[in-house]
């Protein structure tokens, strides 16, 4: 499972965002978290994010 979360986080924000260095990947990524809890679609979520699953399910 952690494999997984690592392919889909590089691949949808580190990637994407192209950052010249480490230091500049570590400042974002407490944003990137939030981004991947609050708002981005998970296909296993019935496209929700988690948060939104909750939500639902709670």
């Amino acid at each position: 499972m952690a494999e997984a979360f690592v392919k889909t986080f590089k691949r949808d924000y580190v990637y994407l965002n192209r950052l010249p260095s480490a230091a500049e990947v570590l400042a974002q990524l407490p944003a990137w978290f939030t981004d991947y809890n609050e708002i981005h679609p998970h296909k296993g979520l019935g496209m929700r994010s988690p948060r939104e699953y909750l939500r639902a399910v709670s």
